[in-house]
C-alpha cells in the first residue's frame, strides 16, 4: 500500500508545530492543547475514541477490515522554561516553552493520521493514535495505560526528534535506548549553632558537601566499566544566615541507568553511603526515592522490521548512541512489544535549552515514515 501525500503537505504540518509551539502547556494542564488536537481529527473526518483522559486525546483510523491494532504515541506537554529562540512563532506563555519538541512530534503524528485517513478503507487493521499529556513529569503514559487505551495493542511505535542527527535521518537500534530515570532527595538532619562556635553544633553543610563528593566513587567503584549511570545532585538548600550554622539540609538530585540490576545495586551503595557519611559526624539522614519510568528496551525485531522501513523511504538508518535522558514510553514497553526511535532534526541546541529549537524540514518525512510503519505493521502482524 503506497502513502499518499497531502498537498501542501509540509507547510499544513508545519503550521500545526508553530500553533503548538506558540501555545505551550505544561503536563496535566494541556487543555487548549486537547482541544486543538481534538479539532483538527474532526476536521479530517478522524474518529476520536472514547477513553477516560482529562487532558490528552486517543484517536483511530481504520479498522473496518478487522485486523490487530498497532498504536503510534506522541507527547503533548511543553516545560517550565522561558523561551529565547526570538522565533516570530514564540511562545505566548510566559515561562512556558516547547524546549522538548512535542510540538514537533504531536505534528509529526498529526500528518501520519491524515495520510492514513487517505488510505483507511484498505488498512489491513487499526491504527490508534495516543496523544499523550505529562510525559515530562512521567504521569502521563500511566495515565494512558489506566484509561483501557492500550488494551488489544499488538505493538506500540514512538519517535523523539534527536538534534544531533542531521535531517533525513533516523536513530534505530534494539534494546535499551533511554534510561531509567529516578529522583532522590536527601534530608540531613543536624544540630544548629553560631557561626563562630561550631563544635556546639552538627553542621549539616559540612555533611552534605561529603555526600555530595562520595556518591561520585558510586560510578567509578561500583559500576563496571561497560555499564552505564549517571549521578547528579541538582539542588542543595540550606541555612538562613551568614552566621548561623543550620540544623538541616536539603540535597535534591538524579539516577540514570540503563540495567535493572545497576539501578538496584546503584540505589543500595547510594543509601549506605548517605547513612554511612551522616553517622560519621554524628547526624542522621534520609534518602526518599521519586520513582521514575524504567529504561526504553526496544524489541529487537520490530527494530529490524522499522529499519527496512525506513531505508524504503530513503532515510538513512543510523544506531544511535543511547540517551541517559528519562521516557515514559518505557510503561507501554513493559505493556507491549514496540520501538522508540530517534528523528533526525539538526537543531542548534540539545533538549530543555531555552532556545531548542527543530529543522521543521524533518515533519514531513516523520510523518510520511510514522504512516509508512503502521502500514507495514499491520501487513507484518
Amino acid at each position: 500500500m503506497s502513502i499518499l501525500k497531502i498537498e501542501p503537505f509540509g507547510e499544513r504540518l508545519i503550521a500545526m508545530r508553530r500553533h503548538l509551539h506558540a501555545n505551550p502547556e505544561l503536563s496535566h494542564e494541556e487543555f487548549e492543547t486537547t482541544a486543538t488536537i481534538r479539532r483538527w481529527l474532526s476536521e479530517a473526518n478522524i474518529r476520536i475514541a472514547d477513553f477516560p483522559l482529562r487532558t490528552g486525546v486517543v484517536a483511530e483510523v481504520g479498522g473496518s477490515l478487522g485486523g490487530p491494532v498497532i498504536a503510534i504515541r506522541a507527547d503533548i506537554d511543553a516545560l517550565p522554561v522561558q523561551e529565547e529562540t526570538g522565533l516570530p512563532f514564540a511562545s505566548l506563555n510566559k515561562g512556558k516553552m516547547h524546549a522538548c519538541g512535542h510540538d514537533f512530534h504531536t505534528a509529526a503524528a498529526m500528518g501520519a493520521a491524515l495520510l492514513l485517513k487517505k488510505k483507511e478503507s484498505e488498512l489491513p487493521g487499526t491504527v490508534r493514535f495516543l496523544f499523550q499529556p505529562a510525559e515530562e513529569k512521567a504521569k502521563g503514559a500511566q495515565q494512558v495505560i489506566a484509561s483501557g487505551a492500550l488494551k488489544g495493542v499488538k505493538a506500540i511505535f514512538g519517535l523523539h526528534n534527536k538534534p544531533d542527527l542531521p535531517v533525513g535521518t533516523i536513530g534505530i537500534k534494539g534494546g535499551p535506548i533511554m534510561a531509567a530515570a529516578d529522583g532522590f532527595v536527601i534530608e540531613v538532619h543536624g544540630r544548629g549553632s553560631h557561626a563562630a562556635i561550631p563544635e556546639a553544633g552538627l553542621d549539616p553543610i559540612i555533611v552534605s558537601a561529603h555526600i555530595v563528593t562520595a556518591l561520585q566513587s558510586i560510578v567509578s567503584r561500583n559500576v563496571g566499566a561497560l555499564d552505564s549511570a549517571v549521578i547528579s545532585v541538582t539542588r542543595i538548600q540550606s541555612g538562613t544566615a551568614w552566621n548561623v550554622i543550620p540544623d538541616k539540609a536539603v540535597l535534591d538530585g538524579t539516577l540514570r541507568t540503563f540495567d535493572p540490576r545497576v539501578r538496584k545495586r546503584v540505589r543500595e551503595r547510594f543509601e549506605q553511603i548517605v547513612a554511612g557519611i551522616a553517622g560519621a559526624f554524628e547526624t542522621s539522614a534520609e534518602v526518599s526515592w521519586i520513582e521514575g519510568p524504567p529504561a526504553v528496551r526496544n524489541d529487537a525485531g520490530w527494530a529490524e522490521r522499522a529499519s527496512r522501513t525506513a531505508e524504503k523511504l530513503g532515510l538513512r538508518v543510523v544506531p544511535p548512541a543511547p540517551s541517559l535522558a528519562g521516557e515514559d514510553f518505557a510503561f507501554y514497553l513493559k505493556e507491549t512489544p514496540g520501538l522508540f526511535l530517534f528523528i533526525g532534526t539538526d537543531g542548534p541546541h540539545e533538549w530543555h535549552h531555552p532556545a531548542f529549537d527543530v529543522d521543521e524540514r524533518a515533519l514531513e518525512h516523520s510523518a510520511s515514515y510514522l504512516a509508512a510503519l503502521a502500514v507495514d505493521a499491520l501487513q507484518q502482524l
